[in-house]
């Protein structure tokens, strides 16, 4: 097992790296060449600008049990299919019971986006509280795994 965390974006990365140390668990941070992410104990992988390029090359390197972490629910849902685990960086655990709902909400976002030309999405600045539900799903997602 491994955890894998789509980084372009992600406000957890060195949360992860934290808890990967702390298990003995490889990492890889995979990012564009946009984002500079150093770290010793981690493998970064750095990928060009190309939409969803990051997302392919996480899929193509998943094995079953792996953790992906991620925010981009069709990422997601192809980790699911490949019978990896996936976390959002709220700490979110992402199944197939949930994945459906969350696909459904992203494409009347998407419809609601193109219909009106704008952005609906309004980001509040991330509080600690949320790292922590993050850090508490992380452990007990690897905790279920038997690590």
């Amino acid at each position: 097992m491994k955890i894998i965390v789509d980084a372009d974006g992600c406000p957890v990365v060195e949360l992860a790296i934290s808890i990967a140390k702390e298990h003995s668990l490889d990492i890889v941070i995979v990012k564009n060449y946009c984002h500079e992410i150093i770290d010793d104990y981690a493998t970064i992988i750095t990928v060009d600008l190309s939409r969803d390029r990051a997302d392919f090359y996480i899929v193509n390197n998943i094995e079953k049990g792996d953790v992906v972490i991620t925010q981009d629910y069709g990422l997601a849902a192809m980790v699911l299919a490949k019978e990896g685990l996936c976390i959002n960086q709220n700490g979110l655990i992402i199944s197939s019971n949930n994945i459906d709902i969350l696909l459904g909400r992203r494409h009347l976002n998407q419809e609601l986006r193109r219909k009106y030309q704008k952005s609906f999405s309004k980001f509040k600045k991330r509080k600690k509280e949320t790292d922590k539900e993050f850090e508490n799903s992380l452990r007990s997602l690897l905790a279920s795994q038997s690590i």
